[in-house]
């Protein structure tokens, strides 16, 4: 007969080997076997073990594209850095291929893939100035594939300026905002597919329809897919200064000029209609039956001469564009 032992005696020797890997304890009961002391027993909850109670749950952050992804500072140190440091840039010259070497890094940098699209630039007279004739470059940015037949989105803005301006506004101002977009843009979806195009040689070398050369050979280059899967084409140019955002198309107001009201009423941005407007990219696509509009546009002391500085920026201009053009993307 088995001598049983008294319950006191259990709970000491329970006691005095708890914790001492190797060593079984003696079981509870009769009918219960025994347990080896590396077997899980009653722990203290860890960060690793599931726990009783409902942890709060952190919500993943939204991927599309917000408005407050578009940092001004970077709008605004592009400004500084092709007026300052580069300064007057024709679409032919040493300079513009040293801002088009730039702006390409900067591209890069924020993800984009980039393509040099080349295209002759005429001699002419630009805005009373001689100019040579000489090649120039449009960047082309894009990220992941594209499918011609999909429905896309394209920003554009001119990098050159005429001979005697800096070109602060006219228009580091529109290649500040882009290249803002696309930094804000790494990492987050938009609606549609966008391709970013900095456009050379867009300033005049004479009447008539002797401008927009950059543009033209873009839109010219244009396969019929991608043609008709365009839905929207937005130039940026003189966007930095004024309180009020212009709204322009090239003719009566489209379905690009509508929705960029629409949004910009959401977002809180003022605008203002002006229609009738060629002064800019936006005039290549539309001339082809491709929806274009243009943001920018507010008369400036400064305009086309070496008054066109930093100076005369205003950075909440910057991110009104910003916001606006953040919010029509998403």
């Amino acid at each position: 007969m088995r001598r049983l032992v008294p319950p006191l005696l259990v709970v000491a020797l329970l006691a005095g080997c708890a914790g001492e890997p190797g060593e079984s304890a003696p079981s509870e009961s009769p009918n219960e076997p025994s347990r080896s002391a590396t077997a899980p027993t009653s722990t203290p909850a860890t960060a690793s073990d599931p726990s009783p109670t409902t942890e709060p749950t952190t919500l993943a952050p939204d991927p599309r594209l917000s408005a407050d992804d578009v940092e001004v500072a970077t709008a605004f140190r592009a400004v500084e850095h092709l007026a300052d440091m580069i300064g007057p840039r024709p679409g032919h010259t040493e300079a513009y291929f040293r801002a088009a070497a730039w702006a390409e890094r900067q591209l890069t940098a924020a993800g984009w893939q980039v393509e040099r699209q080349r295209f002759p630039t005429p001699a002419g007279n630009s805005w009373g100035v001689p100019v040579e004739a000489g090649p120039s470059v449009n960047l082309i940015a894009t990220r992941g594939e594209h499918d011609p037949s999909e429905p896309w989105l394209l920003v554009g803005a001119h990098l050159d300026t005429v001979p005697q301006a800096p070109g602060a506004e006219d228009n580091a101002s529109g290649v500040g905002v882009l290249l803002a977009l696309a930094e804000a843009m790494d990492g987050r979806r938009t609606r549609l597919p966008v391709t970013l195009v900095l456009f050379g040689s867009e300033e005049p070398r004479g009447p008539g329809e002797a401008h927009h050369y950059g543009s033209k050979a873009y839109v010219s280059q244009l396969g019929r897919a991608e043609r008709r899967s365009l839905e929207a084409m937005v130039s940026l140019d003189r966007v930095g200064v004024g309180d009020v955002v212009p709204v322009q198309t090239v003719r009566e107001a489209n379905d690009v000029s509508t929705a960029l009201e629409r949004v910009a009423r959401q977002a809180d941005v003022p605008t203002v209609r002006e229609e009738f407007e060629t002064s800019s990219d936006h005039e290549s696509f539309a001339d082809e039956g491709l929806p274009a509009a243009r943001l920018g546009s507010t008369p400036y002391a400064g305009y086309h001469s070496a008054g066109d500085l930093p100076s005369g920026i205003d950075r909440a201009q910057l991110a009104r564009v910003g916001r606006l053009m953040a919010s029509w993307l998403r």
